[in-house]
């Protein structure tokens, strides 16, 4: 429980600086996440025969169910960035407005959580992806060599 305490509490300290590059890196991870999602849902299409395989379609649907979520979420996460950097005026307007400025910092703080929980999810997702194509591959090449 202290952990998150002072975690928040670091948080509350940050000034609108600090925000508003934050949330440039946040809006800059996801739009490359988003570009490299189109890569990988390329490589889904590339190697589909493969991945309807009886063998490993149970892992396979997973994993592509799993990519097309993480292709919502990163539009929701990208508009919900954007709003929130939008308002960051609130932070540096020289007006005491105590609430929406405690309000702005809870708000960063949430984004801070959910960006990194949207991370770890993807790269692991990514990891499961490149697993499962690289298995793949690597039963192809074993076909064309005994052939």
């Amino acid at each position: 429980m202290k952990i998150k305490e002072n975690a928040y509490r670091f948080i509350e300290w940050i000034d609108a600086e600090e925000m508003h590059r934050t949330s440039l890196l946040w809006l800059s991870e996801l739009r490359f996440m988003k570009d490299e999602q189109l890569f990988l849902n390329n490589l889904v299409k590339h190697y589909t025969l493969q991945l309807v395989d009886s063998k490993i379609f149970g892992k396979s649907k997973v994993i592509v169910t799993a990519l097309t979520d993480l292709e919502k979420q990163a539009i929701s996460l990208m508009k919900e960035v954007q709003a929130h950097e939008n308002k960051l005026e609130i932070m540096i307007d020289d007006v005491d407005q105590i609430e929406l400025e405690k309000a702005y910092r809870d708000t960063h703080w949430e984004l801070n959580r959910s960006m990194d929980h949207y991370k770890e999810e993807y790269m692991e997702i990514k990891t499961n992806l490149f697993d499962l194509v690289s298995s793949i591959l690597k039963k192809e090449k074993q076909k064309r060599l005994l052939n």
